[in-house]
Parts: structure tokens; sequence; C-alpha cells
């Protein structure tokens, strides 16, 4: 009976990580929708809309008490309230990049970016908490270098937004890390932190006569809301995901992501996927195989 009960409550972890990260995974398709509007403009709706969806939830929930609660607790000490708007600001900066990159033609270079990040997050581990890695993890770590540094050689062209990608995902995971508070409410706080920055940015649009709501069509208009859809939704599937599974299953999900969206890239949009990136991806790849293993050596 309480093999059943795992066994269940393992397909039930596999189906919510799948659903999250399939959609962080086709995520890209969704911007596309609304490349006619500027990126900085879709990042703030995004700020806000979130924060309205995550608050909905909260409230119909019952959570926002323990919201309350944690909130009052995060900024009772100011090095965890400083880490916290340290958090949303990298936060704004990796929504931001990822969004104009995406509009831009690179969703190779931010699937590559987001392949780099679980080997990167070792390495702030390593300089910050002062972890230490085997033999096998630094070899990932190495081969993550090469390949960077191949297509550099090859294309003569530095990658930069899949460097800047994952360095602010993997110094916002750094933060988290180091701020115990739910998923929901520090990402309620996340986007609450901004949201002034962008509602008066959006109200300088509107003032102007350029807010994408006095521009375009109603399509559009639905796209901008659902920001905080496509937001709150994946998050709220990895937070179940990760009370069901183990977390090497879960870190091993994690490359389905990147998986999906290079797809989108090459097929759907037809960006070119030539020798430098086989080179790059390749040695990524092979780095990653190599931390994978690593892992799960250490779960034995």
């Amino acid at each position: 009976m309480e093999n059943k009960k795992n066994n269940n409550r393992l397909k039930e972890g596999i189906l919510y990580g799948i659903g999250a990260y399939g959609l962080w995974g086709i995520l890209p398709v969704y911007w596309k929708q609304i490349h006619h509007v500027p990126a900085l403009e879709i990042l703030a709706n995004r700020f806000i809309w979130s924060a309205v969806f995550v608050f909905l939830i909260l409230y119909f929930t019952g959570r926002l008490e323990r919201f309350r609660k944690e909130t009052k607790e995060t900024f009772s000490n100011w090095q965890s309230g400083v880490r916290m708007v340290a958090a949303s600001v990298m936060v704004f900066f990796n929504w931001g990049i990822y969004i104009w990159a995406v509009e831009d033609g690179r969703i190779l270079e931010t699937a590559l970016g987001y392949y780099i990040n679980p080997l990167l997050s070792v390495v702030l581990a390593v300089v910050f908490l002062k972890e230490w890695l085997n033999r096998l993890e630094w070899l990932s770590v190495f081969l993550a270098f090469c390949g960077i540094s191949s297509m550099v050689v090859k294309t003569g062209y530095l990658p930069w937004v899949s460097l800047v990608v994952p360095s602010t995902f993997a110094i916002y995971g750094l933060l988290k890390k180091c701020i115990p508070v739910s998923p929901f409410t520090s990402t309620m706080l996340e986007t609450l932190i901004m949201l002034p920055f962008m509602l008066g940015y959006l109200i300088y649009l509107w003032l102007q006569g350029n807010n994408a709501f006095q521009l375009y069509d109603g399509i559009t208009i639905l796209y901008l809301v659902g920001c905080g859809i496509v937001t709150a939704i994946p998050l709220l599937f990895f937070a179940a995901c990760t009370q069901c599974l183990p977390l090497n299953m879960v870190g091993f999900m994690q490359y389905l992501s990147p998986t999906l969206s290079m797809l989108i890239g090459v097929l759907l949009y037809d960006e070119a996927f030539t020798v430098a990136h086989m080179w790059t991806f390749g040695m990524i790849w092979l780095g990653l195989g190599f931390f994978s293993y690593s892992q799960y050596r250490k779960m034995l």
C-alpha cells in the first residue's frame, strides 16, 4: 500500500515537472506573439500582472497570512531584506534580457544559457557557500568553458546572452537560498518590489500616447495580461514537483526547458544551428552528462 502511494506521488511529481519545465521551454512562442511590443513594456506588464495573479492565488488558497508573516520576518533583518531586493533586481534583468533576446531572434543563445546555468550555480556555490566540487564536476565546468571559448574562436563573437541569462538566474538562485521563505511569498515580494517602477514606466508611456493598451488590438492586450498567468502557472507546477520528487530528479528534468527552446528556435523560427553551435552545445551537453552522473553518484 505504501509503495503504491509512493509510486503515485512519483508519477504526479513527474507530471508536474514536465508541466513546469515544458511551459518554460515553450515560453519563447508566447513572447513571439507580441514581438511588436517593446521588450521593456512587456517586462513591465509581466511584473504587474504576475503580482496580480500571484496575489489572487495567495488570497484564494488562504496563504495571505503566511505571506504577511514571512514578509515581516524577511524585512525585520536588513541582510535578508537587501537580499530580497537584490533577488528582485536579478529577476528584472533575467526576464528583461530573456524577452529581448527572444524578440531579437536569439532563442538558441537563451537555450545555451539555461544549459550552462546549473554549472554556473555550482561555481557560485564554491565561491560564496564554500562548497567544493569533485573531479567530475570540475570537468563539467571546464567543458562548459571550452564550449563558450569554441563559439568565440569559431565566430569571433561572444554569446553574451548565453552568459548574462544564466549568470543573473544563478545569482538569483544563490540569493533565494539565503532567504528562507516559501516560493509564493518570494515571487510576490519580487514583483512588488519592482511594481512602482513598472507602473511608473507604463504611466509615462500612457501620457506619451505610446502605451500598448492605446496602440494595439484586444488580442495583444490579452497576451500582455496573460503574462501573469504564464509566469505563475509554471511556478505552481514547479513547487508541486519539488514536493513530490527527489532533488536529483528535479535537477535532471530542468534540461527539458532549454531543449524545447532550442528545438523551437531551430525548427519553428529558422535560427541557424551552425557548426560552431554544434561544437559549443556538444561540449556543454558532455559536461552536463558528467555533472548529472556525479549528482547521481552522490545520491546512492
